[in-house]
């Protein structure tokens, strides 16, 4: 069977073709699963957009004017079909999966329907970034392939485990239960994957864990046997971590000082928390986590400064989730950042070995991109670096989810919490 994984993101769309086994449940590693395929569109939007596709040992590039993620979808079809590529046709794909971000009272994977669209519209505003862009993609796929099913994988739909204590504001209960306001967690496809590959790793049962998530957008995850039982990100992705460019966990009543101070308005700065914020705003240069400990090692102050608060902020829900869990047995880095920054690495564990936490230099310092521990011997609690697969997460989900309507002949979405 081939699924097609649709991952779109504020300026990006990027795509990866699967061949899977018809049967199988939607957890660790199996054999028969191929990636035939993959590509996509940076800088959507941009003077020049940047397309590019991988299909065995050939990869293209080619730069052009890709105005939306519509242009871009239309991109990606014509690589996988056109001359060289990986399928003849479209109808060779038995589904499109989509990673999606945020459903509100529509969570886990289900097939994408007008209510599920309109679930989705509902709460654009706390995924303002992710959101739209998909709702256009999936309107765009339902008119131009009629007879394609498509299938969205929310990343909320793994932390439906967590406990109320860990997911519910302090706020009126009927925000609660009428407005879906509670802490939903994002980066599902990421965190469930990693805690699959820990389960292989760690023989240990049952296994406390924790999964940090770091890139451009970051999020700590606590795992009880593979389960996720809290996570730091609330109820949109602009929450928790500071992000490359989104403030993270802010107090909402400083907008009220703000803007009073500054005359704005409460779009204008919810804009400015969302785009103008995190470690590019507070460094006041760059977001990327590459650029800061560059400028960081040139002396510059305010780099640092990001980075320590950045650390800071992951060590907090690295505690918390200790506390919560009990103890710990594992700590997974993936992501851009998780898996290729040992000095953020290091940093976040430093000075923990009394609780067991202790890193071997020279394994965090290896350049590799292949899963790997990198704890000391002497350590009690494994550390490992696992580089991410959300495409195929959300690949097994929309296999397993039509497999399962074929036998049941059930078709309706999952409710959220």
């Amino acid at each position: 069977m081939k699924v097609l994984v649709a991952n779109l993101g504020s300026t990006s769309f990027k795509y990866r073709l699967f061949e899977l086994p018809a049967l199988g449940c939607a957890e660790g590693g199996r054999e028969g699963e191929r990636e035939l395929a993959r590509g996509g569109v940076e800088r959507i939007g941009a003077e020049e957009s940047r397309v590019y596709s991988t299909l065995g040992n050939t990869e293209r590039e080619s730069l052009m004017l890709v105005p939306d993620h519509a242009v871009a979808l239309q991109a990606a079809l014509a690589q996988l079909t056109g001359e060289g590529g990986a399928i003849a046709s479209i109808d060779e794909v038995a589904a499109i999966g989509f990673k999606a971000v945020h459903g509100g009272r529509i969570t886990g994977v289900v097939r994408v329907s007008s209510d599920v669209l309109a679930a989705m519209e509902e709460v654009s505003q706390v995924a303002p970034a992710h959101n739209p862009p998909y709702v256009r993609a999936m309107r765009l796929l339902s008119e131009r392939l009629p007879h394609v099913p498509l299938v969205a994988a929310f990343e909320t739909g793994f932390h439906s485990t967590i406990p109320e204590r860990n997911a519910l504001y302090a706020v009126p209960r009927e925000w609660v239960d009428k407005y879906h306001v509670r802490r939903w967690g994002f980066h599902g496809a990421s965190h469930r994957y990693v805690a699959s590959r820990l389960a292989d790793a760690v023989p240990k049962r049952p296994l406390r864990a924790i999964s940090c998530h770091l890139g451009g957008s970051s999020s700590v995850c606590w795992l009880a046997n593979g389960q996720s039982v809290g996570t730091s990100m609330g109820m949109s992705p602009q929450s928790g971590l500071p992000q490359n460019n989104r403030a993270g966990d802010f107090d909402p009543f400083a907008l009220v000082h703000l803007s009073k101070a500054t005359g704005k308005g409460f779009d204008e700065l919810l804009a400015m928390l969302s785009e103008k914020s995190g470690l590019a705003g507070l460094s006041g240069t760059s977001g990327d986590m590459r650029d800061l400990e560059a400028a960081a090692a040139q002396g510059s102050v305010r780099a640092q400064e990001a980075i320590d608060v950045f650390v800071a902020s992951v060590r907090h829900w690295v505690g918390a989730g200790i506390v919560e869990l009990g103890g710990l047995d594992a700590i997974a880095f993936t992501g851009g950042i998780g898996e290729n920054s040992p000095i953020t690495r290091a940093a976040i564990v430093h000075g923990l070995e009394e609780l067991g936490i202790a890193i071997d230099a020279m394994a965090n310092a290896a350049v590799a991109r292949a899963e790997r521990s990198i704890h000391s011997k002497q350590a009690r609690v494994g550390l490992w670096v696992i580089p991410t697969n959300e495409e195929l997460i959300v690949a097994r989900q929309t296999r397993d989810l039509l497999a399962a309507q074929k036998t049941t002949g059930q078709t309706h979405p999952q409710k959220g919490h």
